[in-house]
């Protein structure tokens, strides 16, 4: 009697292996410091962007990053890992007055730290794990877009077909939403929402895909590249409804193939426990995955 195979589905990612970062402006480096790096405790990158223009700011495998022009913010929720939650609440405490009169808050609730940045990002922060962000003790855990009411099946179409990420239909907080796997339990969530639109100010995340040259010729043909950005790269910014070929929602797309040269670049995470008062030798950075 032949043996039925092993569902092995539950290891399928998809096309989009790893997310990178997410890039918003910041018009101030000093009280993104305090708030990136004294608040939520993350690296500034000490190989990449070393001036006083912008910050490359690790959290795990990922990043932020924040060059100096006019503030934006990504409508929706950035949801990270972070290990050490009373720890992390007394670094929020203590940059409060630095950041007083911007847009930061910080509320502890069941599961997670709500933190929001001077300039209006919402980053909520949960501990480590494995039943929902698997193996990850630092990184990110998701990206959550408000999306137009009806809009979100189109989208999960888009990058199903598009694409070539794995797409599920959920409810996430209440409302219909496409989950898209973006990595090693990371997700890209677009919510159904009835908040009022705003003008979109060019944020965007970055990420890296298998099938580098499939998803781009589709994106061609539809007349959706925005730009060439050299043999490794390229970006886009329409999401369409494969259907129909209307714009759902636009949001700038950083893609990069696995021949990019920061591809699996080692980033440094520091372990923001240690200070002078309490110094552990050989303790001073932390890895990314759960030992």
């Amino acid at each position: 009697m032949k043996a039925k195979p092993l569902d092995r589905s539950g290891e399928d990612i998809g096309n989009i292996i790893q997310f990178g970062h997410v890039n918003v402006q910041v018009p101030d480096q000093r009280l993104a410091t305090a708030y990136y790096m004294m608040g939520l405790g993350l690296t500034r990158d000490p190989y990449m962007m070393a001036g006083t223009n912008n910050i490359w700011a690790n959290v795990g495998t990922g990043q932020f990053h924040l060059p100096t022009r006019d503030p934006q913010v990504v409508q929706g929720v950035i949801g990270l890992v972070i290990p050490g939650r009373e720890k992390l609440l007394e670094r929020l405490a203590s940059v409060k007055g630095e950041l007083k009169g911007t847009k930061f808050k910080y509320r502890a609730t069941n599961d997670a730290v709500e933190t929001t940045c001077p300039w209006g990002n919402r980053i909520d922060c949960y501990e480590p794990d494995p039943k929902r962000f698997g193996r990850t003790s630092l990184g990110y855990a998701f990206v959550e877009f408000d999306v137009p009411k009806g809009a979100a099946e189109a989208i999960g179409r888009f990058y199903a077909e598009v694409m070539l990420a794995t797409v599920d239909m959920i409810e996430w907080k209440g409302a219909v939403c496409a989950r898209v796997s973006s990595g090693e339990e990371q997700y890209l969530y677009f919510r159904e929402t009835k908040k009022p639109r705003v003008p979109y100010d060019n944020n965007h995340i970055q990420i890296y895909i298998a099938n580098f040259s499939g998803p781009y010729r589709r994106l061609f043909d539809m007349g959706l590249v925005s730009q060439e950005s050299g043999p490794h790269q390229y970006r886009f910014r329409d999401i369409t409804d494969p259907k129909t070929g209307k714009v759902v929602y636009v949001l700038d797309h950083e893609v990069r193939s696995l021949r990019h040269p920061m591809y699996g670049r080692p980033l440094v995470n520091r372990n923001p426990a240690i200070n002078l008062r309490a110094y552990d030798p050989g303790a001073e950075s932390v890895h990314w995955t759960r030992g």
